[in-house]
Protein backbone atom coordinates (compact mmCIF):
# COMPACT_ATOMS: atom_id res chain seq x y z
CA UNK A 1 0.00 0.00 0.00
CA UNK A 2 1.27 3.41 -0.43
CA UNK A 3 1.27 5.56 2.32
CA UNK A 4 2.94 8.75 1.82
CA UNK A 5 4.48 10.86 -1.29
CA UNK A 6 6.57 13.89 -1.25
CA UNK A 7 6.67 16.21 -4.46
CA UNK A 8 9.15 18.81 -4.56
CA UNK A 9 9.85 21.44 -7.10
CA UNK A 10 8.05 19.08 -9.77
CA UNK A 11 6.43 21.21 -12.59
CA UNK A 12 3.89 23.32 -11.40
CA UNK A 13 4.21 21.98 -7.57
CA UNK A 14 6.72 23.75 -5.01
CA UNK A 15 6.31 21.33 -2.35
CA UNK A 16 3.52 18.97 -1.63
CA UNK A 17 3.18 15.97 1.40
CA UNK A 18 0.47 13.40 1.31
CA UNK A 19 -0.40 10.99 3.76
CA UNK A 20 -2.54 8.08 1.48
CA UNK A 21 -4.84 5.30 3.36
CA UNK A 22 -6.53 2.13 2.48
CA UNK A 23 -9.61 1.89 0.70
CA UNK A 24 -10.91 3.94 -2.49
CA UNK A 25 -8.76 7.29 -2.29
CA UNK A 26 -9.93 9.62 -4.84
CA UNK A 27 -8.84 12.97 -6.37
CA UNK A 28 -10.60 15.44 -8.02
CA UNK A 29 -10.29 18.91 -9.61
CA UNK A 30 -11.07 21.42 -12.21
CA UNK A 31 -8.91 19.89 -15.77
CA UNK A 32 -5.63 21.46 -15.67
CA UNK A 33 -5.47 21.53 -12.08
CA UNK A 34 -2.49 19.21 -12.05
CA UNK A 35 -3.91 15.84 -11.30
CA UNK A 36 -1.97 14.05 -13.66
CA UNK A 37 1.27 16.21 -12.34
CA UNK A 38 0.99 13.64 -9.24
CA UNK A 39 0.92 10.62 -11.59
CA UNK A 40 3.55 11.78 -13.16
CA UNK A 41 5.64 12.20 -9.97
CA UNK A 42 4.53 8.85 -8.94
CA UNK A 43 5.55 7.62 -11.98
CA UNK A 44 8.84 9.37 -12.06
CA UNK A 45 9.33 8.06 -8.56
CA UNK A 46 8.74 4.26 -9.34
CA UNK A 47 11.56 4.74 -12.70
CA UNK A 48 8.11 4.45 -15.21
CA UNK A 49 9.79 6.47 -18.92
CA UNK A 50 7.86 10.08 -19.07
CA UNK A 51 8.71 13.33 -20.00
CA UNK A 52 12.08 15.15 -19.22
CA UNK A 53 11.29 18.51 -18.38
CA UNK A 54 10.25 17.91 -14.92
CA UNK A 55 12.10 20.80 -12.67
CA UNK A 56 10.08 23.21 -11.43
CA UNK A 57 10.93 26.73 -13.29
CA UNK A 58 12.89 28.47 -10.94
CA UNK A 59 14.32 25.20 -9.17
CA UNK A 60 17.31 23.43 -9.06
CA UNK A 61 15.95 20.06 -9.42
CA UNK A 62 12.69 18.07 -8.79
CA UNK A 63 12.53 15.40 -5.96
CA UNK A 64 10.09 12.64 -5.32
CA UNK A 65 9.86 10.13 -2.47
CA UNK A 66 6.85 7.82 -1.82
CA UNK A 67 6.42 5.44 1.05
CA UNK A 68 4.83 1.78 0.73
CA UNK A 69 4.29 -0.62 3.74
CA UNK A 70 5.84 -3.48 2.76
CA UNK A 71 4.64 -6.83 4.66
CA UNK A 72 6.13 -10.18 5.21
CA UNK A 73 6.12 -12.28 2.13
CA UNK A 74 5.71 -8.96 -0.53
CA UNK A 75 6.73 -9.93 -4.09
CA UNK A 76 9.02 -6.52 -3.72
CA UNK A 77 10.99 -8.40 -1.32
CA UNK A 78 12.58 -10.90 -3.94
CA UNK A 79 13.64 -8.12 -6.27
CA UNK A 80 15.02 -6.46 -3.00
CA UNK A 81 16.95 -9.11 -2.13
CA UNK A 82 18.35 -9.58 -5.64
CA UNK A 83 19.53 -6.34 -6.01
CA UNK A 84 21.60 -6.42 -2.60
CA UNK A 85 18.88 -4.04 -0.90
CA UNK A 86 18.44 -4.02 2.84
CA UNK A 87 14.54 -4.81 4.02
CA UNK A 88 12.46 -2.97 6.00
CA UNK A 89 8.38 -2.74 7.36
CA UNK A 90 8.18 0.12 5.12
CA UNK A 91 9.86 0.71 0.74
CA UNK A 92 11.14 4.11 0.66
CA UNK A 93 11.85 4.82 -2.75
CA UNK A 94 13.74 8.73 -3.32
CA UNK A 95 14.40 10.11 -7.14
CA UNK A 96 15.91 13.24 -7.72
CA UNK A 97 15.99 14.83 -11.61
CA UNK A 98 18.08 17.58 -12.14
CA UNK A 99 17.88 20.60 -14.36
CA UNK A 100 20.05 19.00 -16.78
CA UNK A 101 18.09 15.91 -17.18
CA UNK A 102 20.12 13.81 -14.39
CA UNK A 103 18.17 11.78 -12.28
CA UNK A 104 19.64 9.68 -9.29
CA UNK A 105 17.62 6.94 -7.52
CA UNK A 106 17.50 5.55 -3.92
CA UNK A 107 15.66 2.27 -2.40
CA UNK A 108 16.05 2.52 1.59
CA UNK A 109 18.97 5.03 1.16
CA UNK A 110 20.66 2.39 -1.08
CA UNK A 111 21.63 3.72 -4.52
CA UNK A 112 20.04 2.04 -7.82
CA UNK A 113 19.28 2.02 -11.22
CA UNK A 114 16.02 3.39 -13.20
CA UNK A 115 15.82 -0.68 -13.79
CA UNK A 116 15.55 -1.76 -10.38
CA UNK A 117 12.50 0.45 -9.69
CA UNK A 118 11.13 -0.46 -12.58
CA UNK A 119 11.43 -3.90 -11.31
CA UNK A 120 9.62 -2.91 -7.86
CA UNK A 121 6.96 -1.08 -9.58
CA UNK A 122 5.58 -3.91 -11.01
CA UNK A 123 4.82 -5.51 -7.91
CA UNK A 124 3.42 -2.36 -5.81
CA UNK A 125 1.48 -0.37 -8.62
CA UNK A 126 -0.84 -1.06 -11.20
CA UNK A 127 -2.02 2.12 -13.47
CA UNK A 128 -5.04 1.99 -15.55
CA UNK A 129 -7.04 4.62 -17.68
CA UNK A 130 -9.49 4.08 -20.20
CA UNK A 131 -6.36 4.40 -23.07
CA UNK A 132 -4.81 1.93 -21.35
CA UNK A 133 -1.37 1.51 -23.23
CA UNK A 134 -0.16 -1.81 -20.90
CA UNK A 135 -2.22 -4.67 -22.57
CA UNK A 136 -5.84 -4.40 -22.01
CA UNK A 137 -6.49 -2.19 -25.44
CA UNK A 138 -3.51 -3.75 -27.44
CA UNK A 139 -4.61 -7.24 -28.72
CA UNK A 140 -0.66 -8.40 -28.75
CA UNK A 141 -0.85 -8.00 -25.08
CA UNK A 142 -4.09 -10.32 -23.95
CA UNK A 143 -2.30 -13.46 -24.42
CA UNK A 144 -0.28 -12.22 -21.47
CA UNK A 145 -2.94 -10.66 -19.25
CA UNK A 146 -4.57 -14.27 -20.41
CA UNK A 147 -1.61 -16.40 -18.90
CA UNK A 148 -1.50 -14.01 -15.61
CA UNK A 149 -5.14 -14.82 -14.93
CA UNK A 150 -4.53 -18.09 -14.91
CA UNK A 151 -1.21 -18.42 -13.38
CA UNK A 152 0.44 -20.19 -16.36
CA UNK A 153 4.04 -19.20 -15.28
CA UNK A 154 5.44 -22.16 -14.26
CA UNK A 155 3.91 -24.32 -17.76
CA UNK A 156 5.11 -20.67 -19.74
CA UNK A 157 8.83 -21.97 -18.56
CA UNK A 158 8.81 -25.59 -19.43
CA UNK A 159 7.09 -24.30 -22.96
CA UNK A 160 10.23 -21.69 -23.38
CA UNK A 161 12.41 -24.57 -22.29
CA UNK A 162 11.42 -27.32 -24.64
CA UNK A 163 11.29 -24.23 -27.47
CA UNK A 164 15.00 -23.60 -26.25
CA UNK A 165 15.88 -27.91 -26.47
CA UNK A 166 14.13 -28.10 -29.32
CA UNK A 167 15.73 -25.00 -31.55
CA UNK A 168 19.21 -26.39 -29.99
CA UNK A 169 18.72 -29.97 -31.25
CA UNK A 170 17.60 -28.35 -35.16
CA UNK A 171 20.91 -26.45 -34.71
CA UNK A 172 23.13 -29.28 -34.09
CA UNK A 173 21.17 -31.12 -36.92
CA UNK A 174 21.63 -28.80 -39.36
CA UNK A 175 25.28 -28.13 -37.79
CA UNK A 176 26.05 -31.81 -38.62
CA UNK A 177 24.34 -32.27 -41.70
CA UNK A 178 26.63 -28.99 -42.85
CA UNK A 179 29.84 -30.11 -41.58
CA UNK A 180 28.85 -33.67 -42.97
CA UNK A 181 28.44 -32.62 -46.69
CA UNK A 182 32.05 -30.66 -46.49
CA UNK A 183 33.42 -33.67 -45.46
CA UNK A 184 31.88 -35.35 -48.32
CA UNK A 185 33.12 -32.83 -50.53
CA UNK A 186 36.56 -33.57 -49.92
CA UNK A 187 36.50 -37.32 -49.34
CA UNK A 188 38.73 -37.61 -51.96
CA UNK A 189 41.63 -35.71 -50.53
CA UNK A 190 41.29 -36.93 -47.08
CA UNK A 191 41.72 -40.49 -47.79
CA UNK A 192 44.76 -39.68 -50.29
CA UNK A 193 45.89 -37.28 -47.69
CA UNK A 194 45.91 -39.62 -44.96
CA UNK A 195 47.14 -42.33 -46.42
CA UNK A 196 50.02 -40.15 -47.73
CA UNK A 197 50.87 -39.25 -44.39
CA UNK A 198 50.28 -42.70 -42.26
CA UNK A 199 52.75 -44.39 -45.23
CA UNK A 200 55.41 -41.61 -44.22
CA UNK A 201 54.80 -41.52 -40.61
CA UNK A 202 56.29 -38.54 -39.78
CA UNK A 203 57.75 -38.02 -35.91
CA UNK A 204 58.18 -34.05 -34.29
CA UNK A 205 61.35 -33.02 -34.34
CA UNK A 206 62.93 -35.62 -37.05
CA UNK A 207 63.35 -32.71 -39.93
CA UNK A 208 66.23 -31.40 -37.95
CA UNK A 209 67.96 -34.70 -36.79
CA UNK A 210 67.94 -35.89 -40.60
CA UNK A 211 69.20 -32.82 -41.45
CA UNK A 212 71.78 -32.49 -38.94
CA UNK A 213 73.13 -35.74 -39.78
CA UNK A 214 72.76 -35.34 -43.93
CA UNK A 215 75.25 -32.23 -43.64
CA UNK A 216 77.39 -34.33 -40.65
CA UNK A 217 78.18 -37.09 -43.45
CA UNK A 218 78.37 -34.45 -46.35
CA UNK A 219 81.42 -33.11 -44.50
CA UNK A 220 82.90 -36.55 -43.12
CA UNK A 221 84.60 -37.23 -46.62
CA UNK A 222 86.59 -33.36 -46.44
CA UNK A 223 87.85 -33.39 -43.02
CA UNK A 224 88.16 -37.43 -42.63
CA UNK A 225 91.66 -37.61 -43.82
CA UNK A 226 93.10 -34.41 -41.61
CA UNK A 227 91.43 -36.09 -38.56
CA UNK A 228 93.00 -39.45 -39.14
CA UNK A 229 96.77 -37.90 -39.71
CA UNK A 230 96.18 -35.90 -36.32
CA UNK A 231 95.48 -39.71 -34.42
CA UNK A 232 98.41 -40.92 -35.94
CA UNK A 233 100.74 -37.90 -34.65
CA UNK A 234 99.00 -38.53 -31.42
CA UNK A 235 99.17 -42.11 -30.95
CA UNK A 236 100.78 -44.26 -33.60
CA UNK A 237 103.96 -45.66 -33.56
CA UNK A 238 106.60 -42.10 -33.15
CA UNK A 239 103.65 -40.25 -32.16
CA UNK A 240 103.19 -37.81 -29.20
CA UNK A 241 102.11 -40.12 -26.73
CA UNK A 242 104.98 -42.57 -27.67
CA UNK A 243 107.50 -39.65 -27.14
CA UNK A 244 105.92 -38.44 -23.65
CA UNK A 245 105.92 -41.78 -22.73
CA UNK A 246 109.65 -42.36 -23.35
CA UNK A 247 110.94 -38.81 -21.88
CA UNK A 248 108.68 -39.53 -18.76
CA UNK A 249 110.65 -42.52 -18.04
CA UNK A 250 114.17 -40.93 -18.58
CA UNK A 251 112.90 -38.43 -16.79
CA UNK A 252 111.95 -40.43 -13.80
CA UNK A 253 115.31 -42.66 -14.23
CA UNK A 254 117.51 -39.59 -13.54
CA UNK A 255 114.82 -38.13 -10.43
CA UNK A 256 116.46 -39.54 -7.70
CA UNK A 257 120.03 -38.06 -8.83
CA UNK A 258 119.26 -34.51 -8.54
CA UNK A 259 117.38 -34.79 -5.50
CA UNK A 260 114.15 -33.59 -6.50
CA UNK A 261 114.83 -30.63 -9.32
CA UNK A 262 112.76 -32.56 -12.13
CA UNK A 263 109.67 -33.63 -9.56
CA UNK A 264 107.80 -30.35 -11.35
CA UNK A 265 109.17 -31.50 -15.25
CA UNK A 266 107.55 -35.12 -13.97
CA UNK A 267 104.03 -33.94 -12.60
CA UNK A 268 103.55 -31.89 -15.78
CA UNK A 269 103.91 -34.74 -18.04
CA UNK A 270 101.81 -36.53 -16.23
CA UNK A 271 99.19 -34.57 -16.56
CA UNK A 272 100.02 -34.15 -19.95
CA UNK A 273 99.45 -37.92 -20.98
CA UNK A 274 95.94 -37.92 -19.20
CA UNK A 275 94.95 -34.70 -21.20
CA UNK A 276 96.70 -36.34 -24.46
CA UNK A 277 94.87 -39.88 -23.53
CA UNK A 278 91.90 -38.02 -23.65
CA UNK A 279 92.15 -36.18 -26.79
CA UNK A 280 92.91 -39.27 -28.44
CA UNK A 281 89.69 -40.74 -27.01
CA UNK A 282 88.06 -37.65 -28.65
CA UNK A 283 89.96 -37.84 -31.91
CA UNK A 284 88.78 -41.91 -32.05
CA UNK A 285 85.08 -41.07 -31.25
CA UNK A 286 84.98 -38.28 -34.00
CA UNK A 287 86.21 -41.23 -36.31
CA UNK A 288 83.58 -43.27 -35.07
CA UNK A 289 80.84 -40.68 -35.84
CA UNK A 290 82.42 -40.00 -39.24
CA UNK A 291 82.35 -43.84 -40.28
CA UNK A 292 79.46 -43.81 -42.17
CA UNK A 293 78.01 -46.33 -45.43
CA UNK A 294 76.90 -44.34 -48.37
CA UNK A 295 73.73 -45.86 -48.66
CA UNK A 296 72.50 -44.48 -45.13
CA UNK A 297 73.31 -40.81 -46.32
CA UNK A 298 71.69 -41.45 -49.75
CA UNK A 299 68.34 -42.96 -47.04
CA UNK A 300 68.82 -39.76 -45.44
CA UNK A 301 68.44 -37.14 -47.99
CA UNK A 302 64.94 -39.28 -49.18
CA UNK A 303 63.82 -39.17 -46.43
CA UNK A 304 64.61 -35.37 -45.80
CA UNK A 305 63.20 -34.17 -49.01
CA UNK A 306 60.06 -36.53 -49.38
CA UNK A 307 59.71 -34.77 -45.40
CA UNK A 308 59.92 -31.14 -46.51
CA UNK A 309 58.21 -32.01 -49.89
CA UNK A 310 54.74 -33.06 -47.93
CA UNK A 311 55.38 -29.93 -45.56
CA UNK A 312 55.38 -27.70 -48.33
CA UNK A 313 52.32 -29.65 -50.18
CA UNK A 314 50.52 -28.75 -47.06
CA UNK A 315 51.24 -25.77 -46.17
CA UNK A 316 52.79 -26.53 -42.69
CA UNK A 317 56.56 -26.78 -41.44
CA UNK A 318 57.75 -30.50 -41.20
CA UNK A 319 57.10 -31.13 -37.45
CA UNK A 320 53.72 -30.05 -37.72
CA UNK A 321 53.28 -33.09 -40.26
CA UNK A 322 51.85 -35.25 -37.45
CA UNK A 323 49.40 -32.95 -36.14
CA UNK A 324 47.64 -32.54 -39.61
CA UNK A 325 47.75 -36.34 -40.13
CA UNK A 326 45.48 -36.73 -36.43
CA UNK A 327 43.73 -33.69 -37.76
CA UNK A 328 43.40 -35.61 -41.32
CA UNK A 329 42.54 -38.87 -40.04
CA UNK A 330 39.63 -37.08 -37.23
CA UNK A 331 37.77 -35.55 -39.87
CA UNK A 332 37.97 -38.75 -41.55
CA UNK A 333 36.31 -41.06 -38.60
CA UNK A 334 33.81 -38.14 -38.48
CA UNK A 335 32.97 -38.68 -42.46
CA UNK A 336 32.94 -42.30 -42.01
CA UNK A 337 30.64 -42.19 -38.53
CA UNK A 338 28.60 -39.18 -39.80
CA UNK A 339 25.51 -41.22 -40.76
CA UNK A 340 25.28 -42.76 -37.67
CA UNK A 341 25.48 -39.32 -35.69
CA UNK A 342 23.03 -38.02 -37.84
CA UNK A 343 20.97 -40.70 -36.97
CA UNK A 344 21.26 -39.81 -33.41
CA UNK A 345 20.61 -36.49 -33.92
CA UNK A 346 17.66 -36.68 -35.65
CA UNK A 347 16.26 -38.76 -32.84
CA UNK A 348 16.94 -36.09 -30.66
CA UNK A 349 15.63 -33.31 -32.16
CA UNK A 350 12.12 -35.62 -32.59
CA UNK A 351 12.59 -36.25 -28.87
CA UNK A 352 13.01 -32.58 -28.13
CA UNK A 353 9.96 -31.76 -30.77
CA UNK A 354 7.84 -34.32 -29.32
CA UNK A 355 8.37 -32.50 -25.54
CA UNK A 356 7.80 -29.18 -27.04
CA UNK A 357 5.05 -30.04 -28.62
CA UNK A 358 3.34 -31.54 -25.35
CA UNK A 359 3.83 -28.62 -23.61
CA UNK A 360 2.43 -26.19 -26.08
CA UNK A 361 -0.65 -28.31 -26.14
CA UNK A 362 -1.07 -28.36 -22.24
CA UNK A 363 -0.63 -24.47 -22.53
CA UNK A 364 -3.20 -24.16 -25.31
CA UNK A 365 -5.78 -26.76 -22.97
CA UNK A 366 -4.76 -24.61 -19.96
CA UNK A 367 -5.56 -21.27 -21.91
CA UNK A 368 -9.17 -22.61 -23.41
CA UNK A 369 -10.12 -23.25 -19.64
CA UNK A 370 -8.84 -20.04 -18.60
CA UNK A 371 -10.68 -18.56 -20.94
CA UNK A 372 -13.61 -19.64 -20.56
CA UNK A 373 -13.44 -19.12 -16.59
CA UNK A 374 -12.39 -15.49 -17.15
CA UNK A 375 -15.53 -14.95 -19.99
CA UNK A 376 -17.49 -15.83 -16.96
CA UNK A 377 -15.52 -13.83 -14.56
CA UNK A 378 -16.87 -11.05 -16.98
CA UNK A 379 -20.32 -11.62 -16.80
CA UNK A 380 -19.88 -11.36 -13.41
CA UNK A 381 -18.44 -8.22 -13.02
CA UNK A 382 -20.21 -6.74 -15.89
CA UNK A 383 -23.73 -7.31 -14.56
CA UNK A 384 -23.52 -4.44 -11.68
CA UNK A 385 -21.87 -1.63 -13.97
CA UNK A 386 -25.73 -1.78 -15.95
CA UNK A 387 -24.43 -4.04 -18.80
CA UNK A 388 -25.94 -7.45 -18.05
CA UNK A 389 -26.64 -7.51 -21.74
CA UNK A 390 -23.67 -7.32 -22.76
CA UNK A 391 -21.40 -10.42 -23.56
CA UNK A 392 -17.14 -10.67 -23.53
CA UNK A 393 -15.41 -13.37 -25.04
CA UNK A 394 -11.98 -14.82 -25.27
CA UNK A 395 -10.73 -16.20 -28.38
CA UNK A 396 -7.73 -18.68 -28.18
CA UNK A 397 -6.99 -19.35 -31.65
CA UNK A 398 -3.32 -21.36 -33.42
CA UNK A 399 -0.64 -19.28 -34.63
CA UNK A 400 2.52 -19.88 -35.81
CA UNK A 401 4.36 -22.03 -33.01
CA UNK A 402 6.62 -19.70 -30.46
CA UNK A 403 8.56 -19.48 -26.97
CA UNK A 404 5.25 -19.49 -25.27
CA UNK A 405 3.45 -21.71 -27.10
CA UNK A 406 1.40 -21.11 -30.68
CA UNK A 407 -1.79 -19.34 -29.44
CA UNK A 408 -3.16 -15.82 -30.50
CA UNK A 409 -5.72 -14.50 -27.60
CA UNK A 410 -7.93 -11.65 -28.74
CA UNK A 411 -10.71 -10.24 -26.69
CA UNK A 412 -13.73 -9.72 -27.73
CA UNK A 413 -17.02 -7.97 -26.95
CA UNK A 414 -20.86 -7.08 -28.11
CA UNK A 415 -22.58 -4.52 -26.62
CA UNK A 416 -26.00 -5.82 -27.18
CA UNK A 417 -27.65 -9.09 -27.79
CA UNK A 418 -27.48 -10.26 -31.66
CA UNK A 419 -25.16 -7.44 -32.12
CA UNK A 420 -21.93 -8.41 -34.31
CA UNK A 421 -19.08 -9.49 -31.71
CA UNK A 422 -15.31 -7.22 -32.38
CA UNK A 423 -11.90 -6.42 -31.21
CA UNK A 424 -12.64 -4.46 -27.26
CA UNK A 425 -11.36 -0.89 -28.43
CA UNK A 426 -13.39 -0.81 -31.95
CA UNK A 427 -17.00 -1.86 -30.64
CA UNK A 428 -17.32 -0.59 -27.43
CA UNK A 429 -18.27 3.13 -26.96
CA UNK A 430 -16.69 5.63 -24.70
CA UNK A 431 -18.60 4.68 -21.40
CA UNK A 432 -18.73 1.12 -22.31
CA UNK A 433 -14.93 0.80 -22.58
CA UNK A 434 -14.49 2.64 -19.27
CA UNK A 435 -16.81 -0.09 -17.79
CA UNK A 436 -15.78 -3.18 -19.85
CA UNK A 437 -11.78 -2.33 -18.62
CA UNK A 438 -13.20 -2.09 -15.47
CA UNK A 439 -14.50 -5.42 -15.20
CA UNK A 440 -11.72 -6.46 -17.02
CA UNK A 441 -9.36 -4.78 -14.59
CA UNK A 442 -11.12 -6.52 -11.44
CA UNK A 443 -11.14 -9.56 -12.91
CA UNK A 444 -7.02 -9.65 -13.97
CA UNK A 445 -6.20 -8.36 -10.28
CA UNK A 446 -7.57 -10.78 -8.81
CA UNK A 447 -4.77 -13.04 -8.30
CA UNK A 448 -2.64 -9.73 -7.51
CA UNK A 449 -2.18 -9.22 -3.69
CA UNK A 450 -0.44 -6.12 -2.25
CA UNK A 451 -0.56 -4.09 -5.25
CA UNK A 452 -1.72 -0.47 -5.23
CA UNK A 453 -4.33 0.05 -7.79
CA UNK A 454 -4.20 3.26 -9.89
CA UNK A 455 -7.08 4.07 -11.89
CA UNK A 456 -7.32 7.44 -14.25
CA UNK A 457 -10.31 8.76 -15.08
CA UNK A 458 -11.77 5.03 -15.51
CA UNK A 459 -15.54 6.87 -15.31
CA UNK A 460 -14.42 8.93 -18.21
CA UNK A 461 -17.82 9.04 -20.63
CA UNK A 462 -20.49 7.62 -17.95
CA UNK A 463 -22.61 9.21 -15.76
CA UNK A 464 -26.02 9.04 -13.47
CA UNK A 465 -26.48 5.03 -12.08
CA UNK A 466 -23.97 3.97 -14.42
CA UNK A 467 -21.36 6.38 -12.52
CA UNK A 468 -22.72 5.41 -9.62
CA UNK A 469 -22.74 1.80 -10.26
CA UNK A 470 -18.78 2.38 -11.45
CA UNK A 471 -18.08 4.08 -7.96
CA UNK A 472 -19.70 1.03 -5.80
CA UNK A 473 -17.54 -1.33 -7.77
CA UNK A 474 -14.46 0.16 -7.30
CA UNK A 475 -15.34 0.64 -3.67
CA UNK A 476 -15.95 -2.72 -3.29
CA UNK A 477 -12.30 -3.30 -5.18
CA UNK A 478 -10.99 -1.13 -3.02
CA UNK A 479 -12.33 -3.24 -0.18
CA UNK A 480 -9.50 -5.46 0.08
CA UNK A 481 -6.55 -3.19 -0.40
CA UNK A 482 -5.73 0.50 -1.78
CA UNK A 483 -7.35 1.51 -4.61
CA UNK A 484 -6.55 5.75 -5.70
CA UNK A 485 -8.87 6.94 -8.53
CA UNK A 486 -8.20 10.46 -10.45
CA UNK A 487 -12.13 11.48 -11.30
CA UNK A 488 -14.24 13.75 -12.69
CA UNK A 489 -17.71 11.83 -11.63
CA UNK A 490 -19.24 13.26 -8.48
CA UNK A 491 -20.95 9.89 -7.89
CA UNK A 492 -17.69 8.23 -7.53
CA UNK A 493 -15.90 10.74 -5.64
CA UNK A 494 -19.04 10.51 -2.85
CA UNK A 495 -18.51 6.39 -2.81
CA UNK A 496 -14.40 7.27 -1.56
CA UNK A 497 -13.46 6.74 1.58
CA UNK A 498 -10.51 9.49 1.66
CA UNK A 499 -11.12 12.66 -0.77
CA UNK A 500 -8.70 15.31 -2.04
CA UNK A 501 -9.15 18.35 -4.18
CA UNK A 502 -6.31 19.07 -6.59
CA UNK A 503 -6.52 23.15 -7.55
CA UNK A 504 -4.20 25.53 -9.36
CA UNK A 505 -3.38 28.77 -8.05
CA UNK A 506 -1.45 31.80 -9.17
CA UNK A 507 1.12 33.13 -6.47
CA UNK A 508 3.34 35.88 -7.61
CA UNK A 509 2.89 35.35 -10.68
CA UNK A 510 3.67 32.11 -10.32
CA UNK A 511 1.44 29.21 -11.20
CA UNK A 512 1.55 26.49 -8.23
CA UNK A 513 -0.71 23.46 -7.81
CA UNK A 514 -1.22 21.82 -4.68
CA UNK A 515 -3.53 19.05 -3.35
CA UNK A 516 -6.23 19.59 -0.39
CA UNK A 517 -7.64 16.53 2.05
CA UNK A 518 -11.49 17.34 2.19
CA UNK A 519 -13.87 16.61 4.75
CA UNK A 520 -17.29 17.65 5.75
CA UNK A 521 -18.52 20.89 4.42
CA UNK A 522 -15.91 21.18 2.05
CA UNK A 523 -15.93 17.75 0.47
CA UNK A 524 -19.57 18.87 -0.03
CA UNK A 525 -18.82 21.84 -1.77
CA UNK A 526 -16.10 19.61 -3.65
CA UNK A 527 -19.02 17.60 -5.23
CA UNK A 528 -21.27 20.05 -5.52
CA UNK A 529 -18.93 21.62 -7.97
CA UNK A 530 -18.26 18.66 -9.84
CA UNK A 531 -22.53 18.97 -9.56
CA UNK A 532 -23.11 22.58 -10.82
CA UNK A 533 -19.64 23.74 -12.10
CA UNK A 534 -18.16 27.08 -10.95
CA UNK A 535 -21.38 28.08 -9.08
CA UNK A 536 -22.16 26.39 -6.30
CA UNK A 537 -26.41 26.08 -5.73
CA UNK A 538 -28.31 25.07 -3.17
CA UNK A 539 -29.47 22.54 -4.74
CA UNK A 540 -25.85 21.39 -5.97
CA UNK A 541 -25.09 21.02 -2.17
CA UNK A 542 -28.46 19.22 -1.18
CA UNK A 543 -27.44 16.68 -4.38
CA UNK A 544 -23.47 16.22 -2.91
CA UNK A 545 -25.17 15.73 0.53
CA UNK A 546 -27.64 13.02 -0.71
CA UNK A 547 -24.91 11.47 -2.79
CA UNK A 548 -22.45 11.45 0.43
CA UNK A 549 -25.79 9.55 2.39
CA UNK A 550 -25.68 7.17 -0.24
Amino acid sequence: MLRSLEIRDMLIIDRLDLAFQPGLNVLTGETGAGKSILLDSLGFVLGWRGRADLVRTGAGQAEVTAEFDLPAGHAARAVLKEAGVPEGETLILRRINTRDGRKTSWVNDRRVSGEILRALSDTLIELHGQQDDRGLLNPRGHRQLLDDYAALSGDIAQTRAAWRARAAAQADMERAEAALCALKAEEEFLRHAVEELDSLSPVPGEDAVLDARRRAMQVADRVREDIVRAHAALSEGGGAEARMGDALRWLEGTADIVEGTLDPAIEALGRAMVELGEAVQGVEACLGVLEFDPADLEATEERLFALRALARKHGVQPDDLGGLAEDLRRRLCALDGGEADLAALRMTLDTAHAAYEAAARRLTQKRHAAARALDAAMTGELAPLKMERAVFTTLVTSADPGPEGGDTVTFQVATNPGAPAGPLNKIASGGELSRFLLALKVCLTQQTSGQTLIFDEIDRGVGGATADAVGRRLAALAGGGQVLVVTHSPQVAALAAHHWRVEKKVRAETTLSSVTPLTGADRIDEIARMISGDTITPQARAAAQALLEG
